[in-house]
């Protein structure tokens, strides 16, 4: 098993690369254009206070582009892996506070968001569930890529060449 992690490290990598990224950049780009939804989203978790929350949601979506770009094209991979990872803790444990505090909103993760109605509680909380199993997997991807940051494809791992030759 260790020659077979071994052997395909740089595309797993390369994969964990394209799958985290991917799904920053998607979430981020179908916030980007909507930023008071986005602004509403935040708000919804009601964690912070409405002013920061909506300069959070109007931020967000830069950094989570921002972040996915980085990945996907392998630049600054241990800095954009761990930020990946904490953008995705961040997520899990805002998740948790409203599925504890019982509050049944739209995650509002790949835009939308805010408040649910009530008689869908039950598929709400089976939402959040998911959520946070998703959100867990890609964290696990950003704490890899921190480990294993060079595979197939990336710039950074290319610019080291370059400057050793």
């Amino acid at each position: 098993m260790k020659n077979f992690a071994i052997k395909y490290q740089p595309v797993i990598t390369f994969l964990a690369r394209v799958i985290l990224g991917g799904v920053l950049v998607v979430a981020g780009g179908l916030k980007v254009f909507k930023p008071a939804v986005a602004a509403g989203a935040v708000a919804a978790y009601k964690i912070l206070p409405t002013n920061i929350a909506h300069i959070v949601g109007y931020a967000l979506p830069w950094l989570e582009i921002a972040i996915g770009i980085l990945l996907i094209v392998g630049l600054s991979m241990r800095l954009a892996a761990v930020v990946g990872a904490a953008v995705m803790v961040v997520f899990i444990v805002a998740i948790i506070s409203v599925w504890a505090r019982g509050i049944l909103i739209d995650c509002g993760c790949f835009g939308g968001g805010g408040a649910v109605d009530p008689a869908k509680a039950a598929e709400v909380h089976h939402a959040y569930l998911l959520e946070i199993l998703r959100d867990l997997a890609l964290a696990a991807l950003g704490v890899y890529l921190y480990f294993f940051p060079y595979g197939r494809f990336g710039i950074e791992k290319s610019l080291q060449v370059i400057e050793e030759q």
